[in-house]
């Protein structure tokens, strides 16, 4: 059987037709122009049209088609000098580095451009800062918000938020180009990654920073690095923004010339390259880093490889360049701002025990959103771990533009975790009144009884001629029952005794019991003694203190009779007491 395929006749490969003549034609009318043009340190532009016109004078020496058949060859003739001309321009730009150590702008190899930079230049931004370097310029703005505005993570293996984000824009006009901005490309994907990876090593993070913090940069011009100015300007717009970054990061592009025949010998490190040595060059390798270290790293060679001394010297020659362009920086602002501006929301941190979360969040967030609505706050509750131990804790932030706002709803989520103690001073609000007293709401969702007794020192006859629904009053806080938790509540004990008060009948605020039966505050009962009762016989009692015989319907149920059920929740009937009996 013959093989699958065998009848078929194979395609040959159309290599590339090169024209050797024309290649040394283009070299010998180009070489010299392009490298005094190369030497001369123009602009960007001028130089670009410096080179394109430079190529254009070549071309026009080629003889233009006679007729239609020649015009196909013409045209070939026209694109094949046009890629010998690319590489005569790229050979005098590398020569002339190699052997002067002079740039296309003519700095030297290890100079960084230009810089210019400022803070606070959006008005109403949260943190700004425009930085220049060069022909490159990167304006960069800082918006904090709260947990709700962090970027969400919802992939295969990485789920949760992500409070630190940088987004890197790069429009047409930063070039000189003038066409539709389309979706981001992977350029743009890349640069911005780099410099969020720069700067997400000295943001600080939650719960010292409670703050989702967006950084964009807008490059407005390019030429060179601009991930690079998007990193320092960034850095220096959260610092305007204060946000307590622990060191500032600052970031420079390197670029590698080298021979081709003699690579590891005859070689020049560049700082601070331009978009034409990255583009001609052999090494696109980006450093960011504090005073103290490298943060982020990114390399394009297009060489095989580098020696290790080539790459210790790039990795010196950029840590100078570094720390000449932070110096640069930091003349504009030196250390985070202390306060945040008037635009930012103002977030207050609270850590409340773990068994008030829910008492904080309500049945089905009734009361969390009630707070939020009332108050114009934003809450966000989280139930992390305390260090060192396998307890948890609530960390409430509060957000808000309104200080007096954001300040309420704190006091509001205080009340709500409080413990109410005996003894002390409440401002409390009226929230119902019944016949024999008011309920006042101490703290948020704990209401105590304000008997009609504790209400003042003379006789109250209604609780609705001193009190209304609504009404906010002060009152001291007497007992909590131990086993039923009801409060008991007083006024009058906020006022001083009229002179020559007389207390009626069952009416004194009672103290703690002493041994022996014996009480205090108003209801001191004497210790007993065995003569205050009269003698008993056969479960009688004589002389005033005459008991009838007992018998056995009189008591409840005998010892290991079944018990009765426990107690319910107190109610307002269990309150109650004879009103007349007190005065």
């Amino acid at each position: 059987m013959a093989e699958l395929g065998t009848d078929k006749a194979k395609r040959d490969y159309p290599h590339d037709e090169q024209d050797e003549e024309l290649r040394q034609a283009v070299h010998d009318f180009c070489y010299d122009k392009c490298y005094a043009l190369a030497k001369s340190a123009k602009p960007k532009h001028e130089r670009e049209d410096g080179f394109n016109a430079i190529k254009d004078e070549f071309i026009a020496t080629i003889p233009e088609p006679a007729n239609i058949e020649e015009k196909d060859a013409y045209e070939a003739k026209v694109a094949m000098a046009s890629r010998y001309y690319h590489d005569v321009e790229k050979e005098a730009m590398r020569n002339m580095i190699l052997d002067e150590g002079v740039r296309l702008d003519g700095r030297v190899c290890n100079q960084v451009r230009p810089i210019w930079c400022e803070v606070d230049y959006l008005p109403c931004a949260h943190g700004s800062a425009i930085f220049t370097r060069g022909e490159t310029q990167s304006l960069a703005s800082v918006t904090l918000g709260t947990k709700l505005d962090m970027k969400e993570m919802d992939e295969v293996l990485i789920q949760g938020d992500q409070q630190f984000v940088l987004h890197y824009n790069f429009p047409p006009f930063a070039t000189g180009e003038a066409k539709p901005q389309r979706g981001v490309g992977r350029r743009e994907i890349g640069h911005g990654n780099l410099a969020m990876r720069a700067l997400k090593p000295v943001i600080p993070v939650a719960p010292e920073n409670p703050y989702a913090v967006r950084v964009v940069s807008d490059i407005l011009e390019s030429n060179g690095s601009s991930s690079m100015a998007s990193v320092c300007g960034g850095c220096l717009a959260l610092m305007d923004a204060g946000v307590k970054i622990t060191k500032p990061v600052a970031g420079v592009a390197m670029g590698l010339i080298t021979d081709a025949e003699r690579p590891n010998d005859r070689y020049a490190i560049l700082t601070d390259i331009l978009g034409d040595e990255d583009h001609l060059g052999d090494m696109d390798f980006k450093v960011t880093g504090t005073a103290d270290g490298i943060t982020a790293t990114q390399m394009d060679i297009k060489v095989d490889g580098l020696s290790y001394e080539v790459l210790e010297k790039a990795l010196e020659q950029a840590r100078q360049g570094r720390m000449h362009i932070m110096g640069e920086m930091l003349k504009t602002i030196s250390e985070p701002r202390e306060d945040y501006k008037p635009f930012v929301p103002r977030i207050e941190q609270l850590r409340i025990p773990a068994e008030f979360i829910g008492a904080v969040i309500g049945k089905g967030g009734e009361t969390i959103q009630k707070i939020q609505k009332e108050t114009g706050a934003t809450i966000n509750i989280d139930e992390v771990p305390i260090p060192g131990t396998n307890l948890t804790e609530g960390v409430v932030d509060v957000a808000s533009a309104d200080k007096e706002a954001m300040q309420k709803a704190i006091e509001w989520i205080k009340g709500i975790c409080a413990v109410p103690e005996a003894g002390q001073v409440y401002h409390g609000k009226v929230v119902s009144i019944l016949e024999f007293g008011a309920f006042i709401e101490i703290l948020p969702g704990k209401e105590g009884l304000l008997h009609v007794s504790e209400i003042a020192w003379t006789k109250t006859d209604k609780v609705e001629d001193v009190l209304s629904v609504g009404d906010e009053v002060d009152v001291k806080l007497l007992e909590i029952d131990a086993k039923t938790g009801k409060m008991r509540l007083s006024m009058r004990a906020l006022t001083e005794k009229p002179e020559g008060y007389v207390e009626p009948k069952g009416r004194g605020e009672r103290g703690p019991r002493r041994e022996g039966g014996e009480r205090r505050d108003g209801g001191e009962r004497r210790e007993r003694r065995d003569g205050d009762r009269g003698p008993r016989r056969d479960g009688e009692r004589r002389e005033g203190g005459d008991r009838r015989p007992r018998r056995d319907g009189d008591r409840g149920p005998r010892h290991g009779a079944p018990q009765r059920p426990s107690a319910p929740a107190p109610t307002a009937d269990d309150y109650r007491e004879p009103v007349d009996e007190l005065y």
